[in-house]
């Protein structure tokens, strides 16, 4: 039976995890990780198997999963974790997956390591999936330094740049045509990051996938080169050379949002925002010759 002692779970999960497994369940351990408040299970299972399930326990959580389960229905590819079940449900739809958890999650990164992540992105871009969104078209995506135009607290609060860098780098980063830069018709996983990304012997599994669009694969790749250099990886033109317009949308997207009030449901986000954008507005100022940062890099 289910881990009776499990009370922060909803009543009915205990009985729909049951069901959706089709096994006894001898322990449910809750697992950390992630930037959403979805609810994440790891189910220990009487056959000595076990597998993952993540549950929605928001409006923005079960909307998001819906769009994911659909994803590994229909891909279905070597480079995702094996589907195992899926049970809807008007607010805490159950997504099961094959456990990972003993996978090799990064950091750290070498050169091997990365090249198996770059092997499994083409693969991903190469693949095709009916009703995918363009990324093109995806709302307040793509004008961050807009936003910071339109109010440039947030960002100067970061204390990155001074008020006369902007002053002086924003018409350049304003005249990027993002809707160009962005367009293309390759599948993206718009998510990369090391925490969305592990080995399993000579599998490369990415995981997270509720935010697929169509789109430019080089602007994928530039969303995960400045977490990889955060990690101890090599600088984003390394692997991105002659990119300054997707260096400064990808500056841009976390420049709007890393200096923002935390987000209650996910407190994480702007952590991880800000250690993204200290690496990508470096990478912008290299990319397109703007004026030297003059903030301090800090915590």
């Amino acid at each position: 039976m289910v881990d009776a002692n499990i009370t922060w779970l909803p009543p009915d999960l205990n009985s729909r995890l049951q069901r959706l497994t089709g096994k006894a369940i001898n322990n449910v351990e809750r697992v950390g990780g992630g930037y959403s408040p979805a609810l994440r299970l790891k189910l220990s299972l009487a056959d000595g198997t076990s597998s993952f399930a993540k549950i929605g326990i928001t409006p923005g959580t079960a909307s998001a999963l819906r769009q994911e389960q659909t994803v590994y229905q229909m891909l279905a590819r070597p480079f995702m974790p094996r589907l195992l079940g899926w049970e809807d449900h008007p607010g805490n739809p159950i997504l099961l997956l094959e456990d990972l958890s003993q996978a090799f999650w990064p950091p750290p990164w070498h050169q091997k390591r990365i090249e198996r992540v770059l092997d499994v992105t083409e693969q991903v871009w190469a693949s095709s999936l009916p009703g995918v969104p363009l990324m093109a078209e995806m709302p307040r995506i793509w004008d961050g330094w807009q936003q910071v135009a339109e109010d440039p607290v947030p960002f100067l609060s970061l204390g990155l740049a001074s008020e006369k860098w902007l002053k002086q780098g924003l018409d350049t980063l304003l005249a990027i045509k993002v809707r160009e830069v962005v367009d293309g018709r390759s599948l993206l996983h718009f998510d990369l990051r090391s925490d969305n990304i592990c080995f399993v012997q000579d599998r490369t599994l990415i995981v997270d996938w509720n935010l697929v669009c169509l789109g430019n694969p080089q602007v994928d790749l530039g969303f995960w080169l400045p977490s990889l250099q955060a990690e101890g990886g090599p600088p984003p033109e390394k692997l991105l050379p002659n990119a300054g317009e997707i260096a400064g949308l990808v500056s841009g997207f976390f420049a709007a949002r890393a200096g923002l009030p935390t987000i209650p449901e996910a407190p994480r986000v702007r952590h991880i925002q800000r250690v993204q954008l200290k690496t990508a507005l470096p990478w912008a100022v290299r990319a397109l010759n703007l004026p030297p940062l003059d903030g301090q890099v800090s915590g």
